[in-house]
């Protein structure tokens, strides 16, 4: 069941000025009750640890997401649980997104929960329920970027990955505007050893390349003239989590 995607991310800025980076990089796609088996080598380069997800104090992936369903009231997601996102290379991970697809024991789709991490070390899970085309919308409650403050929703578009990766997350604000669409495309392959040193030779690092990334391109709109939004006080992540200087 593991798979890679060869991605790019795009984040395109509407207002209040125009802006778009691009990012290619490669995630992983993953049965959280069958993570991948890899050769001693080769797993500094992929690790999945609990610590980097919701509480950060489960045992697992998958009672990390119990605990968090439980909470809000989720029945019947015990069946697979797919789940989309970096894994741990040479000790770091930052994860902007990770995406888990909840089904039930007859292979329906129950929800999806998707994780945020901001910079400064804090997390946080939108619950949402797509309709058949993998749409949904959710109220913004949680502080990403500095040059927004928390408010609007988010349009969202998350069909579970095949062949090709596809996903869609536009910030909608109250008065129509939509200042920031982001998107995630890309293409599957193979999750076996030769297929990772592939992904580990186009992207070394990975991480720590988003890491950089995101800073730079922060700088980048800081001297364009983007005012920092104040930043509200979220429950703080686990230490091991990517923190901010």
């Amino acid at each position: 069941m593991p798979a890679l995607y060869a991605t790019e991310v795009r984040h395109t800025r509407s207002t209040p000025v125009t802006y778009t980076l691009r990012h290619r990089t490669y995630l992983w796609l993953v049965d959280v009750d069958d993570l991948p088996d890899l050769p001693r080598l080769l797993r500094p380069f992929a690790r999945f640890d609990p610590r980097d997800h919701f509480s950060g104090d489960a045992s697992s992936l998958r009672a990390g997401l119990d605990a968090y369903l439980a909470a809000q009231g989720v029945l019947g997601a015990d069946g697979r649980v797919v789940m989309l996102a970096h894994a741990r290379v040479l000790g770091h991970v930052f994860n902007p997104l990770t995406l888990y697809w909840c089904h039930d024991r007859s292979e329906r789709l129950v929800c999806v929960v998707v994780e945020v991490h901001n910079t400064y070390g804090e997390r946080h899970c939108y619950l949402v329920h797509p309709d058949d085309q993998g749409r949904s919308e959710v109220a913004k409650d949680f502080y990403v970027s500095p040059f927004f403050g928390v408010e609007g929703s988010y349009r969202m578009r998350l069909p579970l990955p095949g062949d090709r990766l596809d996903l869609t997350v536009q910030l909608r604000h109250g008065d129509g505007s939509r200042p920031l669409t982001a998107t995630v495309r890309g293409t599957h392959r193979p999750a076996g050893t030769r297929g990772l040193l592939a992904a580990l030779l186009r992207n070394p690092w990975s991480t720590a390349g988003v890491s950089l990334g995101i800073r730079r391109h922060g700088i980048r709109l800081y001297l364009k003239g983007l005012p920092v939004q104040p930043r509200p006080t979220h429950c703080q992540a686990h230490p091991a989590q990517e923190e901010s200087p």
